[in-house]
C-alpha cells in the first residue's frame, strides 16, 4: 500500500528533551519483551504524521546502553500509527502556520508494543539507516532550494520590468541591476556545487561525498533565502502577502537551515574534512 501511494508514512527522529542536532542523542527507549518491543518516549517535528493517510511511523529508538558503541546504540522500527499507547499531543506550528494537511506532530509513546519483526535490519543499525537516507535527502532538499530561488528570480525580473516608479521600470532604479545579477550568480554557484555533491554520491563513496553534501546543505538554503528576500523587496508589500508564493517559500527555506542537520553541524563536518588533510590526529 505504501509503495502504491495508498497510504503515507512519517519519519520520527527528533525529540523535545534532547539536543537532536546530535543524531546519536536519541533517548526514546525500546526494550525487548518476548516477541515484542516496548516503546516509551516522545517525538516531535514528526513531519507528515498529521496527514489522515499516514498509517505507519518509522521511528528511531534507543536499544543500546552506555557500554554500547555510540553509533550502534540506536535502531529503527516500523510502528503502526494506530497502535495502543500512541497519543498525538499537538501539531507543531512553523512560523505561525500549522502546515496542514501534512502537519508536524508532537507524539507520545506510552508502553507501545510492536512486533519484534518490525525492527529494520536488526538492533544497532538505526544510525546507519538514517545516514543512508539523509545524504541523498539533503541533496534533494538543496535541489529544491535552487528551484525555489529560480522561481523567485523569475518573479523578481518580471516584476521589475512590468512595474514603474518615478517614471522608470523598477529594474532601472537604484541597484536593482546589481541585485538581479548577484542573484543569478549565487544560484549558478550553488547549482554547480550541488551537481558536484551529487556526482560524488554517484561514484558510490558516501564518505567522500559527505563534506560536499554538508557544503551544499549550508549554501543552498542560505542562497535561496537571499534571493527570495530580494524578490520580496522588489514586490513591496505584495511580496509578503498571500498574493505571491514568496513568503511561504522563505519560511520553508529558513526551516531547511535546521532540517536534516543545522548549519553549524555541517560547517563542523566541512572543517573536519579540511583539517584531516594536514594531520593524522583526531580533529
Amino acid at each position: 500500500p505504501l509503495l502504491n501511494g495508498e497510504i503515507r508514512s512519517a519519519y520520527l527522529m527528533t525529540e523535545p528533551d534532547v539536543a537532536s542536532s546530535d543524531a546519536t542523542n536519541i533517548s526514546m527507549s525500546c526494550v525487548r519483551d518476548g516477541d515484542d518491543y516496548v516503546l516509551n518516549g516522545e517525538k516531535y517535528w514528526a513531519s507528515g504524521a498529521g496527514d489522515p493517510r499516514c498509517k505507519v511511523y518509522i521511528v528511531m529508538v534507543r536499544t543500546g546502553d552506555e557500554n554500547t558503541p555510540r553509533h550502534a546504540r540506536h535502531s529503527m522500527i516500523v510502528v503502526p500509527a494506530g497502535s495502543e499507547g500512541i497519543e498525538i499531543l499537538r501539531p507543531m506550528q512553523v512560523f505561525g502556520r500549522d502546515d496542514a494537511p501534512h502537519g508536524h506532530m508532537h507524539i507520545r509513546f506510552s508502553n507501545v508494543r510492536v512486533p519484534a519483526e518490525n525492527m529494520l535490519l536488526g538492533e544497532g543499525r538505526g544510525f546507519e539507516i538514517s545516514q543512508g537516507r539523509l545524504g541523498p535527502g539533503r541533496i534533494h532538499h538543496c535541489m529544491r532550494s535552487i528551484g525555489q530561488a529560480e522561481a523567485a528570480l523569475e518573479l523578481m525580473c518580471r516584476r521589475s520590468l512590468a512595474k514603474e516608479a518615478f517614471g522608470k521600470p523598477l529594474a532601472k532604479l537604484g541597484a536593482n541591476y546589481d541585485i538581479i545579477a548577484e542573484c543569478r550568480m549565487e544560484i549558478e554557484m550553488a547549482r554547480l556545487l550541488c551537481l558536484k555533491a551529487a556526482w560524488y554520491m554517484d561514484q558510490g563513496d558516501a564518505r567522500a561525498a559527505a563534506p560536499w553534501i554538508s557544503q551544499i546543505k549550508v549554501i543552498a538554503p542560505r542562497m535561496a533565502l537571499n534571493v527570495i528576500d530580494e524578490a520580496m523587496q522588489m514586490h513591496g508589500g505584495q511580496g509578503i502577502s498571500q498574493d505571491t508564493p514568496l513568503a511561504h517559500a522563505w519560511t520553508g527555506q529558513r526551516t531547511l537551515r535546521l532540517a536534516d542537520g543545522p548549519d553549524a553541524v555541517h560547517r563542523r563536518q566541512v572543517a573536519r574534512a579540511e583539517l584531516r588533510k594536514y594531520t593524522q590526529e583526531p580533529v
